[in-house]
């Protein structure tokens, strides 16, 4: 068996939950930033938030920045950690991440009930990024733009300069990504995005219809490329339901 305890974080383990729901995280960001979702979602749903290499408890680890070698290695730390069926979400970067990992989850004949990709255009439409190619001001800017970052991390420039290796490695792998046309994912997709997004419009999310062979849906928030910090409520309802749990079972 592979060891996967580097890879797989389970804030609140719930071996009776009938579906597992496996969490990717955004660009320079880590497996905690959904241990509120897994709270919430516990005992009915057991969460699996992904840890990438470099950074927290793995911060001497080599970063992987290329999107489909890390894809590879989360696949196969899913593959041998669910035991039961289950879902993929991932926000920004995690959500290209999610459509690489579901796709070779298919072709493995082990593939995910749904895929939830949030805050991030289909896989398709590209745009020519490289905020990876900037200074450490440049990429600080960035951060600062979208808003996701606690706003401590600004103040204290030891930390500041802790986290932007991983970020810039991040930005790196979803910026160099390039879809390679492929069959489509027999798994439905739910597209969540923000309005105001500068990361996504509406039609960019829109265009993960084109990703699946099965029911699509897209839902539209409020906010910007976190708008999920301020509608978290409204995203777990979602999620629950596209997963087939009534919203007055959940806590």
């Amino acid at each position: 068996m592979k060891d996967t305890d580097n890879w797989i974080r389970r804030f609140f383990p719930s071996a009776d939950a009938p579906v597992q729901l496996v969490c990717l995280p955004h660009a320079g960001g880590s497996a905690p930033f959904y241990r509120p979702v897994a709270q919430a979602l516990n005992p009915r749903f057991e969460v699996l938030a992904v840890q990438y290499p470099g950074r927290q408890d793995r911060r001497h680890e080599p970063m992987i920045d290329d999107l489909r070698e890390l894809a590879d290695e989360v696949t196969a730390a899913v593959l041998d950690t669910v035991d039961r069926p289950f879902a993929l979400f991932g926000h920004s970067m995690g959500a290209t991440l999610a459509f690489e990992v579901a796709s070779r989850c298919e072709r493995e004949g082990r593939g995910p009930l749904r895929v939830f990709a949030s805050g991030r255009r289909a896989p398709s439409r590209h745009r020519d990024e490289r905020v990876h190619t900037r200074d450490d001001d440049g990429v600080v800017a960035e951060m600062r733009g979208l808003s996701g970052t606690d706003q401590r991390i600004f103040g204290d420039e030891e930390l500041l300069r802790m986290v932007l290796p991983a970020i810039r490695n991040d930005y790196r792998a979803a910026e160099t990504y390039r879809y390679r046309p492929t069959a489509r994912l027999r798994a439905p997709i739910t597209a969540l995005v923000g309005d105001a997004d500068p990361k996504a419009t509406e039609d960019e999310a829109e265009s993960w219809r084109d990703h699946t062979e099965s029911v699509f849906d897209l839902h539209v928030y409020p906010g910007g490329h976190f708008y999920l910090l301020d509608h978290a409520a409204a995203v777990i309802r979602v999620i629950a339901e596209a997963l087939g749990e009534p919203v007055t079972a959940l806590r």
